[in-house]
């Protein structure tokens, strides 16, 4: 499977520090975190489209939808299961409809991503064994988090290079 290009949302550092601190929690209960991801680019984000390939063009069109809504409040609603034997843990999240809308747009002229539809989200752990589930729950509770996103970056893996759009 090649490795996707991304298109993703980044919450300013306040948002950051939200997500890192469940990402420590989960690390600080010896389970699974994104803070094992050891790439120099991992950070908090909300992917809003991954696909083998993204052109200039798709850059374009994707800073002109999007950016003129930045910045945007974002609620999490609530936690998810993402995955079969090993789970991705995620928080759920609410978006403006007209946020949706950009996304659904800048998706629907790229025939090859990922997944249909949208289903925004940030991720907290991955490959998070079915049996630490009740703990990882436990672990990052369910209080209310708001996160401001503020920015856009396109992230190529083949050069790896991240490039705020």
């Amino acid at each position: 499977m090649p490795r996707m290009h991304a298109l993703e949302l980044l919450p300013d550092e306040a948002g950051c520090d939200v997500v890192r601190r469940d990402w420590q929690a989960l690390r600080d209960a010896g389970l699974p975190s994104q803070l094992d991801h050891r790439g120099a680019t991992n950070s908090p984000h909300v992917t809003v489209v991954a696909a083998p390939a993204l052109s200039r063009d798709d850059e374009r069109r994707a800073a002109g939808l999007l950016e003129p809504l930045l910045p945007v409040e974002l609620r999490a609603s609530g936690l998810a299961l993402l995955g079969g034997a090993k789970v991705s843990l995620v928080r759920l999240l609410d978006v403006p409809d007209e946020l949706v809308r950009a996304v659904l747009e800048l998706r629907s002229g790229l025939p090859d991503a990922q997944h249909l539809g949208w289903l925004p989200h940030l991720t907290l752990a991955r490959r998070l064994p079915r049996e630490d589930v009740g703990r990882a729950l436990e672990v990052v509770g369910h209080e209310d988090v708001v996160v401001s996103v503020t920015s856009l970056r396109r992230w190529d893996p083949q050069a790896q290079i991240v490039t705020t759009l």
